[in-house]
């Protein structure tokens, strides 16, 4: 059983597709529960979970390479309603009896018209002429006995397909990106009609679930959570205190590194507002003391977290002991540590490397932590409707994500106090004037970054030869990829004139227009 509490309605069979996990969010927004589960997923394993359907995500394979990846071909005598995407479907196609062959002259990428030729069952509700998105190089030359055609596209005849008495379907666009109009109703038809699932996935069900989990694995221990002040620590701490009480100890490590106030304000918010005990830890000196002459961006980091485990350490021993480490670990975490990605050249499974400081990772041999992760079963956006309904705080519901080391790789080259000091103002200023804008919630980041060069300026009669501000705002959806906000002109004008005007050892702001990708979010 994938999960210790429940088993999921419907399982996603990851072909490593880059929406894979975006496809199981989008069931998840049916209030059904999904996991993400590996192609190689045996029928028997399938057989003891017993999902309601199955989804077979895109890819970047064609099925007929040597070695493309391939699922077992006993997964369509299960009698489980399936639903096979782009690769999916070709895959499906194929095992079954049909042909897939090269697109000649009819691949298609981007937004397509999908005509619906039988607008009932998967395309109830599903609007003749709706846009869809494509995205495919291989199409589907023949079908296997019984299937037929649901709906075509111009240079698509069989973008969707179904075998409607063995439950069987298959589409070739992508429902589950935001630029397919019709997407959400035909997840919700194989979900709700197809399937038959009940929306049970809610909100309360799962902070119900999680509370009495947690009861049991800690009974009357002690559970100590480093506290970063993210939704995500910021969640787990509601969660456990309103689940265990006293016998939480949050440790907050104030590394020097955090925005204008914030310490404050965790402090005044958890410790005095909602009377959860907080550990405030003050090692400012101690890490920009190991950060001086460094430079490089990787190295930085390293050393933070390092550091950080360190402190850590000496401090939890301190105030121990304690039988439980507690972590905000999220489904993304979970899904790249099992390793569910396909290398299309291999056919093989890949591990991702998870980002080390998200979570407290190498910690010495001798303090033995159990674990609790009861948020290990959400994506971000389900953590802060758990966050809300748990009585968080909007502002920090809300939050713009911040990165586990903080300023210091906001600040390109080396990191100074006189350095921090100028980031936290301009960042200030950059929140403020986004969020009087009412365009706070509407940016998925907005930042400031300090460059480690000086420009010349002229202030007043003076010559200045100071630092440039960049000002980095993205919008996005998950932080996979993102473009860079239009901002109003006027906007733009308020914040350089504050930022050069406010800003000791400032003269220039400039804009970053870059998305993601090429780019990062982030600078460093």
């Amino acid at each position: 059983m994938p999960d210790e509490q429940r088993a999921p309605a419907i399982v996603i069979l990851d072909f490593g597709s880059q929406y894979s996990e975006l496809i199981a969010r989008r069931v998840r927004e049916t209030e059904v529960y999904s996991l993400v589960m590996s192609y190689s997923t045996t029928p028997e394993e399938l057989r003891q979970i017993a999902p309601s359907g199955i989804i077979l995500s895109g890819g970047p394979s064609s099925v007929y390479s040597e070695r493309a990846p391939q699922c077992d071909p006993g997964l369509w005598e299960l009698g489980i309603p399936v639903l096979g995407v782009c690769y999916g479907m070709q895959l499906m196609v194929q095992q079954l009896g049909g042909r897939v062959e090269p697109a000649t002259g009819r691949a298609e990428y981007g937004k397509a018209p999908l005509h619906v030729d039988d607008p009932t069952d998967l395309l109830t509700n599903v609007e003749d002429g709706s846009t869809m998105w494509m995205s495919h190089g291989d199409a589907v030359e023949s079908l296997p006995d019984g299937f037929t055609r649901l709906a075509h596209t111009e240079n698509t005849p069989e973008a969707a397909v179904a075998h409607h008495g063995r439950r069987l379907y298959g589409v070739q666009f992508h429902p589950e990106v935001v630029h397919s109009q019709g997407g959400m109703a035909l997840i919700r038809n194989f979900v709700y009609h197809i399937c038959e699932c009940q929306p049970d996935w809610t909100t309360d069900a799962f902070i119900e679930e999680a509370l009495a989990q947690v009861r049991r694995q800690v009974g009357d221990k002690r559970v100590l959570l480093a506290l970063s002040g993210g939704v995500d620590s910021s969640t787990l701490a509601f969660l456990l205190h309103r689940a265990i009480g006293d016998r939480l100890t949050c440790m907050f490590i104030d590394q020097g590194f955090m925005r204008k106030g914030e310490p404050e304000f965790l402090m005044e918010l958890f410790d005095q507002r909602f009377h959860i005990h907080v550990e405030y830890i003050n090692a400012r000196e101690r890490f920009i003391s190991r950060l001086a002459g460094i430079t490089d961006p990787e190295q930085k980091r390293k050393i933070i977290g390092t550091e950080f485990i360190r402190v850590f350490e000496q401090e939890s021993k301190r105030l121990g002991p304690f039988d439980y480490l507690a972590q905000g670990t999220l489904y993304p975490d979970v899904i790249e540590s099992a390793g569910t990605n396909v290398d299309p050249r291999t056919g093989e499974r890949v591990a991702v490397k998870i980002k080390s400081h998200h979570n407290v990772g190498g910690l010495p041999k001798d303090l033995q932590f159990k674990l609790v992760e009861p948020l290990r079963r959400l994506f971000k956006d389900e953590v802060r409707k758990v966050g809300r309904s748990l009585g968080l705080p909007e502002e920090i519901v809300r939050r713009h994500p911040f990165p586990g080391p903080g300023l210091a790789i906001r600040i390109l080259g080396e990191v100074t106090d006189e350095k921090l000091d100028t980031l936290r103002d301009a960042d200030l200023i950059v929140r403020e004037e986004i969020a009087r804008a009412g365009l706070y919630h509407e940016i998925w980041q907005a930042f400031a970054v300090l460059l480690p060069v000086r420009s010349v300026g002229v202030m007043g009669d003076q010559r200045t030869y100071a630092w440039p501000i960049v000002l980095r705002c993205v919008s996005s959806e998950d932080g996979m990829t993102a473009d860079w906000s239009r901002l109003p002109d006027d906007l733009l004008e308020r914040l350089a004139t504050r930022i050069v005007n406010e800003v000791a050892g400032v003269n220039r702001v400039v804009l970053d227009i870059t998305s993601k990708p090429p780019g990062t979010i982030e600078w460093e």
